[in-house]
């Protein structure tokens, strides 16, 4: 029996799919694979039994991933699965900017009496702008931001998107009508919204400090429902004090941005609909159920995609290892010298790590023996199946 440990409120949709041979704990301690959300691990007590850990969401900043990898846990996320959800959010974000609709219903709650004729008489305080026919620049074109981009074509905007690593099936999947700039100096001063959708790493932490938001079109608004990190508060605040920028929308709000003029901060709600949280659920167990039961690793941060196909009667080995040489001419010289029989071998690397998985004719293998033989330079993990 396997046991699961929930750290945050899973949807009921993705809990259903573990069957009785898994226990379901809100205890990290004994836990086989980990299902969480928001909850910080870092400093969590990640023990030798933890396998695996599936984010029910696409970020993976509140997960020690590289403390994960040298301990042999595969880090699963769920790309695509909120992505609707916050495309949704960020469609919302660019009407209400264009049209003041913040500001007025602030100041429509402010009136105590002669509702209709002070309305009439301030209404105009509030004129905005429509949507169609402005230039929308996407930053970061994944899933999210291809959503977002084609969204916004189809409402008649202008879009434009930078990616300097967007994948083949994104780029079939955007709109051919998206103009693709090669650099952000290039995509940022001719347009009138901005919205980001790149990921939180060290290379994209600060990546719109001053230089970056003086460089855009003057009154822009700035709409940011990926990372706060990815935006220097400080120089926000700045460019806003400056009148630079008309507005800065985000999902993230910071202690420092709380009271700003100017500044629309939303409680993290882009993935916060039902719809969102049911499929992010559905994705992470149905990761982590493939993983403990056939060995399959898709949608991993840390570890290769790798799908092997349902387990036959015999034995299965499943290694995560160093992607050095030499390390499956040495799996497959163990195994020859125990009289072992390989039916079928699979790897695949990514960056430095790789994954192996060996099926076996033999169903009665020495789990022991065989760890015992393996454990070798290069080997990172070990687990039959």
């Amino acid at each position: 029996m396997y046991k699961i440990a929930t750290l945050n409120k899973i949807s009921q949709k993705g809990l259903s799919l573990f069957s009785d041979q898994y226990e379901l704990t809100t205890e990290l301690s004994g836990a086989d694979a980990v299902l969480v959300r928001s909850q910080d691990m870092y400093g969590a007590d990640l023990s030798d039994g933890i396998l695996a850990i599936a984010r029910a969401g696409a970020g993976v900043n509140n997960i020690p991933v590289d403390l994960c990898t040298e301990n042999g846990v595969v880090v699963f996320n769920t790309p695509g699965a909120n992505s609707n959800a916050v495309k949704e959010l960020v469609l919302a974000a660019l009407l209400i900017t264009a049209r003041n609709v913040v500001e007025a219903v602030d100041w429509t709650r402010t009136i105590s009496n002669n509702a209709a004729e002070t309305v009439e008489k301030n209404k105009s305080r509030f004129a905005g702008e429509e949507i169609q026919g402005k230039r929308l620049a996407v930053i970061g074109l994944g899933a999210i931001g291809v959503l977002v981009a084609n969204a916004a074509n189809s409402l008649g905007m202008k879009v434009v998107g930078y990616d300097p690593f967007i994948s083949v099936q994104n780029a079939h999947d955007l709109n051919p009508a998206v103009k693709l700039y090669d650099s952000l100096d290039a995509c940022l001063p001719a347009c009138d919204y901005v919205t980001i959708h790149v990921p939180a790493v060290d290379s994209t932490k600060g990546m719109f400090n001053y230089k970056m938001l003086d460089a855009m079109k003057n009154k822009a608004v700035l709409l940011n429902f990926s990372r706060d990190s990815l935006v220097v508060s400080a120089d926000v605040k700045k460019v806003l004090e400056e009148k630079k920028l008309r507005l800065y929308v985000t999902d993230f709000p910071t202690d420092d941005l709380l009271g700003t003029e100017n500044a629309i901060l939303i409680p993290h709600l882009g993935a916060s609909t039902k719809e969102s949280e049911e499929n992010c659920a559905v994705s992470a167990a149905s990761q982590l159920i493939n993983y403990l039961e056939e060995g399959t690793i898709e949608n991993s941060i840390n570890f290769p995609t790798l799908n092997p196909g349902k387990k036959t009667d015999g034995s299965r080995i499943c290694v995560l290892n160093k992607n050095v040489p030499s390390i499956l001419g040495k799996l497959t010289g163990v195994l020859a010298d125990m009289n072992v029989n390989i039916s079928n071998l699979i790897n695949k690397s990514k960056g430095d790590n790789a994954y192996t998985v060996i099926d076996l004719d033999d169903d009665q293998v020495d789990e022991k023996k065989i760890k015992e033989a393996f454990d070798f330079e290069g080997i990172i993990s070990v687990r039959i199946l």
